[in-house]
């Protein structure tokens, strides 16, 4: 018998300063069986970076040719593919071709990583990566309940996470590109 997804009911207030967004936001995220509590958490982070309201969950894990975030327009164009996690160059560069802009919100151990694949990718115009600090989502990612309730503020390019445990900073660096 196959494992089920587990749903997570979440509740995430917006703030968001430096684009003038300010949403409360209630929806259920599906987390694949072989999925972690971090890329998860990276998940709803992409999600509170890039915020729009045609932003959508993809099936992620269950499904290759689909993101882990995209929005798409009305004539269903992807208008911004946004991944999660260490893909490849090739990952990369394909996705890149099948939308207008493409983001990547990379976590884990980077370094080696970083060396092969963000020089491989520099050429990407419409491509934009974001790394995210090991130690403040292993902290954020912790025992993550199943009701989530953050308050996420992000100004000056800074990002805050208030949740029942109390306010987490959650670093970002630009390797690539920009917001």
């Amino acid at each position: 018998m196959a494992l089920q997804a587990t749903p997570y009911k979440v509740e995430l207030n917006l703030t968001d300063l430096d684009r003038g967004v300010y949403e409360s936001l209630r929806f259920t995220v599906a987390r694949h069986p072989s999925e972690t509590e971090e890329r998860l958490a990276v998940r709803l982070i992409a999600y509170a970076l890039w915020y729009d309201e045609q932003l959508a969950f993809g099936r992620g894990l269950s499904d290759v040719d689909e993101p882990a975030l995209w929005q798409k327009s009305l004539d269903d164009r992807i208008l911004h593919w946004i991944e999660v996690g260490q893909p490849d160059a090739e990952r990369l560069t394909w996705c890149s071709r099948r939308t207008e802009r493409a983001s990547l919100l990379a976590y884990g151990s980077l370094r080696v990583w970083q060396g092969k694949v963000v020089d491989a990718v520099k050429g990407l115009k419409n491509l934009s990566i974001a790394a995210v600090d090991a130690e403040a989502l292993g902290a954020l990612a912790r025992d993550l309940p199943r009701s989530i309730q953050w308050s996420v503020m992000i100004s000056d390019g800074e990002l805050f996470v208030t949740d029942e445990r109390g306010q987490h900073e959650v670093p970002l660096e630009w390797l690539l590109g920009e917001r």
